[in-house]
């Protein structure tokens, strides 16, 4: 079972990161295809307390989630960011982004 996920977030990864030399442009092919597929905002849990997932951005060298919770904004790099069940639309980017940034 593991195997098949494994092909489907790879066949995800190659789809978005086709054209990218180097990693720089395939983190940008990846925040590329989750500007486009997640569903934002959500709702999750960080730390005991309920944020909205506002949108998500792109920094020097990871994807962050833009967090606010009343007047106060977090940055949350995706790779620590709690998902809610059930899962927001397009939250397998996420999964094929946490993929990629572990090989």
């Amino acid at each position: 079972m593991a195997s098949k996920r494994n092909a489907t977030l790879e066949a995800m990864i190659e789809e978005a990161t086709v054209d990218a030399y180097g990693d720089d442009e395939e983190l940008t092919g990846l925040f590329t295809m989750l500007e486009e597929h997640l569903s934002v905002p959500f709702t999750t849990t960080v730390l005991d307390a309920e944020v909205t997932v506002c949108k998500i951005d792109l920094t020097d060298d990871s994807i962050v989630a833009i967090c606010s919770r009343g007047r106060e904004r977090q940055r949350i790099d995706l790779l620590d960011l709690p998902l809610p069940t059930p899962l927001p639309d397009g939250a397998a980017w996420i999964d094929a982004y946490r993929y990629w940034a572990g090989r």
